[in-house]
């Protein structure tokens, strides 16, 4: 089987665009498990639309470990079988990526309006006098994002219904104890000003904005990675034919 030079050029490329699909693989599973791991500490404030794309990335880095095997095999030895396999693969593996940066996207621009809505509605859970999960979560947040409230402090002073009115010690910056019934002044020069859907919502969109750059990043990689392979396969089956 004779092959030019031009094609044979594109199967060794080939066989070292499959070397980097799979640390391209190795970074989808990092990143996805990362941002799923930040992402569940702050499970009560999200919803399962946050969590599908970094899981989109763990699968499509899983099974880019298996589509690597055909590729390379196909490419040198030359099989028209594995290669059109692979490019299968490849095309699946693509739309995949494109809709995990797609919902990455749409995700970050949804995020103001849902946060905002989520943290209006636990904030009346807040329990001052008995610690529960939204009361831990509330003062994780506002100490570790340095904010207070949904929009500032006044939404505390608002909610009467819960803290009396009274803002929580995390928003000046003190961990609270397990009573959870201190509380700082407004006029405090230690207090938090900014709201918790501004600097929490900022972390979420940040995450948001990774999940769909490297989704949309790595799948206009593999495009590139198709094209090679469906001209590796046509060259393939033409020298089939003309044996």
């Amino acid at each position: 089987m004779t092959f030019g030079w031009t094609t044979v050029c594109i199967k060794y490329i080939l066989f070292v665009f499959n070397l980097l699909f799979v640390i391209t693989g190795i970074i989808l599973i990092s990143v996805g498990v990362t941002v799923k791991a930040e992402y569940q500490d702050y499970e009560s404030f999200l919803n399962d639309k946050y969590f599908s794309t970094p899981n989109l990335l763990i699968a499509t880095g899983v099974i880019i470990f298996l589509i690597a095997f055909f590729g390379c095999c196909g490419a040198v030895k030359e099989n028209y079988c594995m290669t059109q396999t692979f490019t299968f693969l490849l095309i699946l593996i693509f739309i995949l990526e494109f809709s995990a940066g797609i919902s990455g996207y749409v995700l970050r621009n949804q995020t103001a309006d849902f946060l905002t809505n989520r943290l209006t509605d636990s904030l009346s859970k807040y329990n001052a006098t008995v610690y529960n999960e939204i009361t831990n979560l509330w003062d994780d947040m506002q100490g570790a994002f340095k904010c207070c409230g949904v929009n500032g402090p006044s939404d505390w002073q608002s909610n009467k219904s819960s803290t009396g009115g009274r803002i929580p010690m995390s928003c000046c910056g003190k961990v609270i104890g397990e009573l959870g019934n201190a509380t700082c002044d407004i006029e405090s020069a230690t207090i938090y000003n900014e709201g918790c859907a501004s600097a929490f919502g900022s972390y979420i969109r940040d995450h948001a904005l990774t999940l769909g750059g490297i989704g949309l990043g790595i799948g206009f990689m593999q495009f590139i990675g198709i094209l090679f392979s469906c001209h590796l396969a046509r060259q393939i089956k033409n020298n089939y034919g003309t044996m």
